[in-house]
């Protein structure tokens, strides 16, 4: 059974608004507005009416929509034509088609292990007053 969960898709129809965290093991399809954060080891796609305003932790996305937040992705985000997006994010692959909008500061997954280890290049910085 657990393998038909996974399988699934969850929807968010457009018109319903989410306010708090989702968890879950399927992947997930946007059509309505999300205010808070999301976890999910599969793919979630934001259709063009999907807003999400939080965090989405997942392996790959797909936005056609807008999204605000931290945006930590394991494999590929794909942006359409008509996505919006703000805030911060990580990701292994960044796909942008002409016309998206990204403003964010975007990291890819070599600098995700810098982060975890404790960012030896920031500490590097820290450092340079010391040569006086």
């Amino acid at each position: 059974m657990a393998s038909d969960t996974t399988s699934q898709q969850n929807t968010i129809a457009k018109g319903t608004v989410i306010t708090g965290d989702i968890i879950s093991e399927g992947d997930f399809r946007i059509e309505g507005t999300i205010q808070g954060n999301i976890k999910t080891p599969g793919k979630v796609v934001i259709g063009k009416t999907g807003v999400i305003n939080g965090t989405l932790k997942s392996a790959n996305a797909d936005i056609e929509g807008k999204f605000t937040g931290k945006l930590l992705l394991t494999d590929t985000l794909s942006l359409k034509s008509s996505a919006h997006v703000e805030g911060e994010v990580m990701v292994g692959k960044l796909a942008v088609e002409p016309g998206a909008n990204f403003n964010a500061t975007c990291s890819m997954k070599g600098a995700m292990k810098d982060i975890k280890n404790g960012n030896p290049t920031a500490q590097q910085s820290t450092q340079r007053p010391e040569k006086r």
